[in-house]
This record gives C-alpha cells, structure tokens and sequence, in this order.
C-alpha cells in the first residue's frame, strides 16, 4: 500500500516530509526508511509510533539533522531544510538519557543553550525563570542536576530544549526509563507543556498508551513505512490494516463473510451491521473486535447476535474483569468488562462453563487485510 496520507493544507505545516528514503549502506544494506511522507501541523502534538526497526528515530533523527535522508525532501515552513546542519534548524531535541551536566545547577543547565547563542545575560535569567515556572521547578533551581530524580531531570531536559524557544521540539522516548506513575504523570505533563507553549512536538514511542494519551494525530510505522496517519480515536476505532489494530490496543479477529454493509461471522450470531472499506469487495474478510465492544453472560444463546462460548479463563484486574473463550469456530475471543457496571449483576460464569458472547452494536469492523 502507498505509504503517502492526505495532510492538511500546505500553510498549515510545519513540517512536511516529501517522499524520503534512507538507505544505510554496507554488505547487509538497510532500507530504514521506505518514501514516507507526512505532514506534521503547526502547534500539534504528533507521534510516531512503531516497534523498534520500524524507522520512527531514524525519521526523527533526519528531521533533526543528524542523519540526510538518502533521498527525498524535509521541509520547514516551505523551506528545504534537507541539508542544513542541526544548529542550523529552529528544532531542539530531548534525548532518552536527557543529557544534563551533572555539575552544574537546574538554572544554569536550563540556561547553557542561550549562554552559548550568546544571549544577554538578563534575557537568560528571566528565560530561565520562566522555564523554571513553566516546569514547576522554581525551588530546585540552585540544586545541581545529579541531585534529581528521573522525573525532576526530565523536566530539567524539556525546559532546557523549549528555553530558546524552537519553532519543533523532537522528544526521542523520553519516558521509557521512568516508572509506571512517573511516566503517567508525565503523559499530561508533556501534552500540558506542549498546549502551553505553542509549539510543535514530534514524539517517538513503541508504547501505544502514550500515542493515545497525549497525541493529536498519530503516525503508525511499520518496516520503513508510515501505515496510517489519523487521530488517537481514528487510529483506534477504524485501524487501516491488521498490524494497526494488533498495535493499538488489544484486538480480537475473527473470520466473516462480507455481504454489502453486513458480515456474517463463522462463528455464527447472525448478521452485523458494518461500513466496510471501499477497497474490500464482498467474500470471505477479516473483523476486528475490541474487548471492550465484547461482554460475557451466563446461559445459552436465545436471540440473534448470540454467540455460544466456552469459558477458558478469568482474569481480575481491579476495574475490569477480562474473559478469555473459545467460539463455536475453534476460534479464541476476549471480552473486557468493567466491574463497575457489573455492579448488582448475576455473577459470569465460570471456567469450563458455556455462556454467551454478544458484541455491541457498531463493535465489528472489517479490516483491509
């Protein structure tokens, strides 16, 4: 499939990459980029998303200027910017090790970009001052950097890249070496930082609940190729292709046969009303089922829509119950219900049992492959 996505109007981009390639040459040569084009807004918060191998920091790293791409074109505000240096672009970069000095203060590692452009002195105290607000890290300006926690040089890192105010910050996963909390926590954080100053933010991560927390559009790659370009919601909700949904979330697919503007799956449950891609032709297709769109009840199927199951496992999590089941097809479904709906409600049934499978109205969508 082409890998080019319709983007916004040219005078609404910051940055467009034009059909570029990167090929790193050698015995074993290595195509990390495969013609991606993209257009990344102004004032966006837009993510590539991928597992690893996939291109996205490759991707990043041209934009930045570390790496020229093979072939193809980056432009910035409609300027070719392919073969500028990286000192040379209005773009700053937040690395996955921070890169702080060790030695020197919250307020003068804040301040060491501007020192070097050699800005007046008072532009870069009240630069630093307004970074250390933006960051909340006004009390901690006089404490050296390797006093701090993951969470608190992180911060460190981000005001030192938005201090000289750039017209794209890159952020190269930034919070993969924090915990579970902190790495939550900085989710809105980041998109709070992001809305607060205006500018664009490119982000790269393998983690999906990242992508869906904080972006404004994401870009899915796979093997050198963006995927699909669209919402957290669009991503989500109508994935283009297979590995889209498998990536995003967690999916059930099942086989069906396409008739029109309804499928009717192996499984069996009558018919379900879909809006199929306008590349798909009637036959034999693939639907996704979310879990969250699946629900579990006792007893046998008695109305069209049921689907007869025999429970596997049941697996507790707090604010949701996940039951694992196999289909009168052999096939393997899950369904997550939230507990706290589940409040009142006759209890599911059990391992071994058979039950019901219904799906929600609007839960089956057929995919392209």
């Amino acid at each position: 499939m082409s890998n080019t996505v319709p983007e916004a109007q040219a005078h609404e981009v910051a940055i467009d990459v034009d059909t570029v390639s990167k090929i790193f040459p050698g015995e074993d040569e290595v195509r990390a980029l495969d013609g991606v084009s993209v257009g990344i807004r102004r004032n966006e918060f837009f993510t590539l998303l991928g597992p690893s191998g996939c291109g996205k920091t490759t991707l990043l790293r041209i934009i930045a200027g570390f790496e020229p791409p093979t072939m193809g074109a980056l432009r910035l505000d409609g300027k070719d910017i392919s073969r500028l240096a990286p000192d040379q672009r209005p773009i700053n970069t937040v690395f996955q090790n921070y890169a702080l000095f060790p030695h020197m203060s919250v307020a003068r590692n804040i301040g060491f970009g501007l020192e070097m452009l050699g800005k007046p002195k008072r532009e870069v105290n009240e630069t630093v001052d307004r970074m250390l607000k933006l960051v909340q890290m006004e009390a901690l300006k006089g404490r050296k950097t390797s006093a701090l926690s993951g969470g608190q040089q992180q911060r460190v890192a981000l005001a030192r890249a938005l201090a000289p105010h750039p017209k794209v910050l890159l952020l190269d996963e930034p919070l993969s070496a924090l915990d579970l909390k902190l790495r939550k926590e900085m989710q809105i954080e980041l998109k709070r930082l992001q809305s607060e100053t205006g500018i664009t933010f490119i982000f790269v991560t393998h983690d999906q609940e990242e992508a869906l927390t904080m972006s404004d559009r994401i870009a899915v790659m796979k093997d050198g190729k963006i995927l699909q370009v669209g919402s957290p919601r669009d991503i989500y909700q109508s994935p283009a292709e297979r590995f889209v949904a498998n990536f995003i979330g967690e999916s059930n697919f099942l086989d069906a046969t396409l008739s029109g503007t309804s499928v009717t799956l192996k499984a069996g449950g009558g018919a379900f009303a879909v809006t199929p891609p306008a590349t798909v032709a009637d036959g034999p297709v693939s639907v996704l089922v979310r879990p969250e769109h699946a629900a579990v009840r006792a007893g046998a199927a008695s109305a069209e829509g049921d689907l007869p199951v025999t429970i596997r496992t049941v697996v507790y999590s707090g604010d949701a119950t996940t039951v694992h089941a196999d289909l009168a097809s052999g096939e393997r479904v899950k369904a997550k219900m939230s507990n706290s709906a589940a409040l009142g409600a006759p209890p599911l049934p059990a391992e071994g049992e058979t039950a019901v499978l219904t799906i929600a109205p609007g839960g089956v969508t057929v995919l392209k492959d």
